[in-house]
């Protein structure tokens, strides 16, 4: 499958938004009454506070110019509001969606290698980010690219949610 890695435009916040939401709570990593929806549903926030990375199938413009948003994902450099783990010399991957509909066709995997290549783009000497350990498919993605477990860097932000850490040399 052809995909375009790009830059959210305007037109494209809701729909990253609402893959967000779908990938998250439809997959069973938050529940739908948590006050994490609110912040995966804010795809303008993330646009104007971090980088936000849309895959569009450029052969399909039934919903404009720019094709439908199949999924996203958030960059963020260490060191800034967006980065949870990060160091500032790493980038970070956050809220990492594939729409359903776009499931296996290489969508999560290649928005993990654009962001690996906006690190390299912006001279980081590496990239670290959180995963909850239920995430099996994206666990995969992440090491065929290159991403190793941290289990030294693994933390909780509340008792009751344990997150991984991945990361990689660039």
């Amino acid at each position: 499958m052809d995909l375009l890695i790009r830059t959210a435009t305007a037109a494209d916040l809701d729909p990253a938004g609402a893959v967000t939401v779908e990938a998250f709570v439809g997959d069973g990593h938050t529940h739908s009454d948590s006050p994490y929806v609110s912040l995966l549903a804010d795809a303008a926030r993330r646009a104007a506070e971090a980088e936000l990375l849309v895959a569009v199938d450029p052969a399909d413009l039934s919903t404009g110019p720019t094709g439908r948003v199949l999924g996203c994902v958030t960059f963020a450099v260490g060191g800034t509001e967006w980065a949870d783990i990060a160091t500032p010399s790493e980038g970070e991957i956050r809220m990492l969606a594939a729409s359903a509909a776009a499931r296996g066709r290489g969508v999560g995997e290649a928005l993990v290698r654009a962001c690996v290549q906006r690190s390299r783009d912006l001279g980081l000497t590496g990239m670290a980010f959180s995963t909850r350990p239920g995430m099996k498919a994206a666990h995969r993605i992440y090491e065929r690219v290159g991403f190793r477990r941290a289990p030294e860097r693994d933390w909780c932000p509340r008792p009751e949610i344990e997150l991984w850490v991945y990361a990689m040399s660039l």
